[in-house]
């Protein structure tokens, strides 16, 4: 770690603390030439740090920058596993991050990124993903002994933990729109995209990569025509450190439940926030639109539904609507 992440693992640890540059110099074990570069460096990428003659060095507590040091202060003992690399931009945290699995990556190694060039969503679809509005997240796990099917129960862990998150964060209420996007206030503010990668000879599950995307505050321009009666965002304005503490909260519940440290269901969670179930709703499909009804979310976290002829279906994938 250079002298720049270990000044700005300072600041973010106690931030709105004036430290001298004589005091800071003690504590890296650096010269005050290296903490003043260290400072022109953070300024430089946006951190706003003051200056105060006879005080010192102060990062802002307005300070709102995803950085590995500023979620790593909000973290749980149970995230101490996880490798965060954050990023200014990305193609995409998910292409990312399966490159590095495929390379050996190990469990936890985590890609958090503050925009996408080529954000992707569910069906192949994009998922727009601008600078400094958001969080870009993928997560690689490599769970023992999973098979595909189980392995869709981590979608549900996430959902349930995003909700989770979102509310520890801004005291609003999220639901969970079957079967990984996150809504408030009608308004669709995440999506989860769960990839896996199979062995060719067993057909085992060799790992998958979780990833998720959070708009945490609208675009200065606004969302695109083509999503702008879907697509909201957690805050309406920028709050003190929302990014990073979001980040956080999302990791700590997610990972709480994977590492089973919590013991409430999971998927009964899950159910309590579904705003589709006891709903009408559209099952898509290449043949067109179906309406059913929404009846449960099973225990394999399959979306049960009866069609309008009295025949039920349990639905593993897919997408549906819901006509408000």
């Amino acid at each position: 770690m250079g002298t720049k992440e270990k000044l700005l693992s300072l600041f973010e640890e106690q931030k709105g603390t004036y430290f001298s540059g004589e005091e800071i110099a003690e504590k890296l074990s650096v010269s005050r030439t290296a903490v003043w570069k260290a400072v022109k460096n953070l300024r430089s990428e946006g951190y706003e740090i003051d200056a105060v003659p006879n005080k010192g060095y102060c990062l802002s507590v307005h300070t709102d920058i995803l950085s590995a040091q500023g979620i790593q202060k909000y973290l749980n003992p149970t995230c101490g596993a996880l490798e965060l690399h954050v990023l200014p931009e990305v193609g995409s945290t998910n292409t990312l991050l399966r490159e590095k699995a495929n390379a050996g990556a190990a469990e936890g190694c985590t890609v958090i990124a503050n925009a996408q060039t080529e954000g992707r969503g569910r069906m192949g679809r994009s998922f727009y993903s601008p600078t400094d509005t958001g969080i870009y997240m993928s997560l690689l796990l490599r769970p023992a002994a999973f098979t595909p099917v189980q392995a869709m129960g981590l979608t549900t862990m996430a959902a349930v933990a995003a909700c989770e998150a979102i509310e520890e964060v801004s005291g609003k209420q999220a639901q969970i729109k079957w079967v990984n996007d996150i809504y408030m206030d009608g308004k669709k503010v995440s999506g989860i995209l769960t990839e896996a990668a199979l062995g060719l000879e067993n057909g085992s599950l060799e790992y998958v990569v979780l990833g998720i995307g959070i708009n945490v505050y609208p675009p200065k321009e606004g969302f695109p025509q083509e999503i702008s009666q879907i697509a909201g965002a957690i805050f309406p304005e920028r709050q003190n450190d929302g990014k990073n503490h979001l980040a956080a909260a999302f990791l700590n519940h997610f990972m709480e439940y994977y590492e089973g440290k919590k013991s409430a269901d999971y998927v009964e969670k899950y159910r309590e926030r579904s705003m589709v179930v006891g709903k009408e709703i559209y099952v898509r499909s290449p043949d067109g639109e179906k309406k059913a009804m929404a009846l449960d979310v099973d225990q394999a976290c399959y979306l049960l539904v009866r069609y309008e002829d009295g025949s039920i279906e349990r639905l593993s994938s897919g997408e549906i609507s819901i006509r408000f």
